[in-house]
């Protein structure tokens, strides 16, 4: 494989996922692990991802990241995000991770529906800070502070999230199968959503349909956990046809 094909094919991956380890990029290319160490080096030298330990993560992923924050497929996570407001009632308890999809849904909140948001996500923290009214709370859930996606994860965070339930959850998605589930590619970060889902009473996706029908290491939950699926698709677009019989709402 060229090099400006694997480029692109990094590209994607981080586009759609926002993080991806270099151990699956090694295996999706083909190549040895230097490789893809220099492949993501020449990418980060030009600004187009962020090389972390192990990874790298999308310029959009974090929104106090010092580079430009291109948002990928800005307009169909605006029309998810649209979508997943109509899913709040006046006065809801509501639990929200971090992820750029997530991000668009804390700048749509309507102001008069005096909603208590909890989030272990320190970008979603200063977002909704900065978009809700003052007559919504904004708690954060403490605890050790993940540098690649900066959520809280550990003992104390998953310790608060015993006492809580949310009438709501917006979980964060990077990969969605209707056969694998919700799945993710750090150990922590899984038990910390698994921690979120308990917290819950009811749980959301909001999710652009590029990730559907892809999976990684970590199981959060079977897919019929979810409540609520929401995409940029019709509800009735042929490739949901599997979620719908899983008894989840398509959005």
């Amino acid at each position: 494989m060229k090099k400006q094909q694997r480029l692109q094919i990094i590209l994607n991956e981080i586009n759609i996922h926002n993080r991806v380890l270099l151990t699956d990029l090694a295996v999706i290319l083909n190549v040895s692990m230097d490789t893809v160490r220099r492949d993501i080096k020449e990418l980060d030298d030009v600004k187009s991802l962020r090389k972390v330990h192990g990874g790298a993560v999308s310029n959009g992923f974090n929104i106090y990241s010092g580079r430009n924050r291109e948002i990928y497929e800005l307009e169909n996570k605006t029309v998810i995000a649209k979508k997943g407001v109509s899913l709040l009632k006046n006065g809801d308890v509501v639990l929200i991770s971090g992820g750029s999809t997530n991000i668009e849904l804390a700048k749509l909140i309507p102001k008069n529906m005096n909603l208590t948001f909890f989030t272990p996500s320190l970008p979603m923290a200063i977002e909704l800070l900065n978009n809700v009214s003052e007559n919504d709370e904004v708690i954060f859930i403490g605890g050790k502070l993940s540098r690649s996606s900066q959520l809280a994860t550990g003992a104390s965070s998953i310790f608060i999230l015993s006492e809580i339930k949310a009438d709501i959850c917006f979980l964060g998605t990077g990969w969605i199968d209707v056969n694998e589930g919700i799945t993710a590619i750090d150990w922590e970060i899984t038990q910390m959503k698994k921690a979120m889902i308990k917290a819950s009473k009811k749980l959301v996706s909001l999710t652009i349909s590029e990730k559907l029908n892809t999976h990684n290491k970590f199981k959060i939950c079977n897919i019929n956990c979810l409540t609520s699926l929401v995409t940029e698709l019709s509800p009735d677009d042929k490739l949901l046809k599997e979620y719908h019989h899983k008894n989840i709402e398509i959005l």
